[in-house]
């Protein structure tokens, strides 16, 4: 039972992406991407109902069978047109090349006398044209200079000459095409130059089939280049989709990474600081024992020993000075203030008294001098 539903869920998926695939070659144009359908299926199933009354273009079949239709029509007209205007070229052109012959060799007479009646039928015929309102122009407006087709036409060659040119004229039209197709199938295949008459006659046949056959060669190489690269921008953006997701999962787990790792990280940077401080301290203390062992040397030690002997000496001295001292001010203390008043008193004469034993030195000095 299970292996039946697993064929049937396969063969759903398969019509699915056929369905999908015929969707996105009915629509080219359309920028819709195969996630697109899978995401919205009515909207798919719309599309492939859709596609089986318009074309790729986007046209319903009545529409594009008129639009070939025109299309036919015009590409009568134009042939028409290409045939008239390549006709009226090749005339300009053999008269162009007579009248660079003409100032390069001699001419014979009846050519000269071809080529100037061809030049000015032209000429004239041009001019008509030019003067002869077509169906979609107002009639009555003004013509050119005042002139009339009927008074153009008066211009026109003698009817023997324009005889004698049009049965002239197949010829020289004939030599002048046949040139230029030779020229054109050189070309084409500059080692075909040197072939017979003949020869290049027969190519010259195959030539338009072998140009229609590369050109729709070129046609169908560029729609495969069209589809190619179609295909190429919707695979693009697929890519850019799946990288897109691929560097949003990398950056989750870099983001999950590091703050596992902070942790460990800081701890680890936490132990080499406080043993990179251990040593500068213990830097420090050893840079403080060499000041130390430079400064005091034995010499100084034994010296030092001495002054803090006869300091501890001149300490002990005052200390018991000081007692003393302290014991006198507590037995006058005793006395009580009238004793302090004395006291006072007996300064301000040892004071007096040393005054003037100064002044008796300093006049005595004085008087030996």
């Amino acid at each position: 039972m299970s292996a039946v539903s697993e064929s049937t869920h396969i063969s759903s998926l398969g019509k699915t992406d056929s369905l999908h695939q015929r969707v996105l070659a009915s629509f080219p144009l359309c920028d819709i991407a195969e996630q697109d359908l899978t995401q919205n299926p009515q909207f798919c199933k719309l599309l492939a109902t859709l596609s089986q009354h318009v074309d790729q273009t986007g046209l319903t079949v009545p529409l594009k069978t008129e639009l070939d239709k025109a299309e036919q029509k015009l590409q009568c007209q134009r042939r028409l047109w290409l045939r008239s205007e390549s006709l009226h070229k090749g005339l300009q052109e053999m008269i162009q090349d007579h009248c660079i012959r003409k100032h390069h060799a001699t001419v014979p007479p009846d050519q000269n006398m071809l080529y100037e009646t061809m030049e000015k039928s032209l000429l004239v015929s041009q001019c008509i044209r030019q003067l002869d309102p077509s169906s979609t122009t107002n009639q009555d407006q003004p013509s050119i200079l005042g002139l009339n087709p009927q008074q153009v036409m008066e211009l026109m060659p003698s009817e023997k000459n324009v005889q004698r040119m049009k049965q002239s004229l197949p010829r020289e039209l004939e030599k002048h095409l046949k040139k230029k197709c030779w020229g054109l199938l050189s070309y084409y295949q500059p080692e075909w130059e040197s072939e017979s008459d003949g020869l290049k006659n027969t190519k010259l046949s195959h030539l338009s089939a072998q140009l229609d056959k590369e050109k729709k060669r070129a046609e169908s190489l560029k729609e495969t280049c069209r589809e190619n690269a179609v295909l190429l921008q919707r695979q693009t953006q697929l890519y850019l989709c799946e990288l897109i997701k691929c560097i949003q999962l990398l950056q989750s787990f870099i983001l999950d990474h590091r703050l596992k790792m902070q942790t460990d990280l800081d701890r680890k940077k936490l132990d080499y600081f406080e043993g990179k401080c251990e040593l500068v301290l213990q830097k420090i203390k050893t840079e403080m024992v060499e000041i130390q062992l430079e400064t005091y040397t034995a010499d100084s030690i034994s010296a030092h020993r001495k002054i803090r002997e006869k300091l501890d000496t001149e300490l002990k001295a005052c200390l018991g000075e000081k007692q003393s001292v302290e014991l006198k001010l507590a037995s006058f203390e005793i006395l009580g203030k009238e004793f302090e008043v004395l006291a006072e008193e007996y300064c301000r004469l040892r004071q007096e008294i040393e005054m003037k034993h100064w002044a008796l030195k300093e006049f005595t000095q004085y008087n030996d001098k």
